[in-house]
């Protein structure tokens, strides 16, 4: 019984984008399969992705993720031409890209991804329609993340 470690608890996060909560008000979510080639899986569970500058395409009824950085492993890459910033098409139901292409043009919305994940054995990646925060809500929202933490810092001296 001595010898047994816990195993330890993997987060099923790849990769967030954090800009897109500051940037733009998040309305409605969806889930999107996402087409990898096998080179991309060995490095997304490496965990060398980058959602930092992407954006969501509709072109002729279908969905694609642009500007998502995988960097290629080591090992893949001697074997591939690998293309980190390549194209990926998005899985999703005719429905719901009906649904994100009707928003997107009429409403003054975009598609923006917010996350890629785990969900079994499968690559996920979180979409949002987004609406674009000006500058004031920007600082607003700097403010309250501020207070945030500094009303939890003060719980916590209290509490001691």
């Amino acid at each position: 019984m001595a010898g047994k470690k816990k195993p330890k608890v993997q987060s099923n996060t790849i990769a967030r984008n954090k800009k897109a909560k500051f940037d733009y008000y998040l309305h409605d979510r969806f889930e999107a399969g996402v087409a990898l080639e096998g080179w991309e899986v060995k490095s997304l569970r490496a965990g060398k992705c980058q959602l930092g500058d992407t954006y969501i395409l509709f072109k002729s009824g279908e969905a694609f993720l642009l500007g998502c950085n995988i960097t290629p492993m080591a090992a893949a890459a001697a074997h591939v031409d690998a293309d980190p910033t390549r194209t990926r098409k998005l899985l999703l139901h005719k429905r719901e890209i009906a649904r994100l292409i009707g928003a997107t043009q009429q409403k003054g919305q975009t598609c923006i991804p917010v996350s890629l994940y785990w969900k079994a054995n499968k690559v996920k990646c979180e979409i949002a329609l987004a609406s674009g925060k000006k500058e004031h809500d920007k600082r607003a929202t700097l403010k309250e993340r501020d207070w945030g933490r500094d009303k939890s810092r003060i719980m916590k001296e209290n509490q001691t």
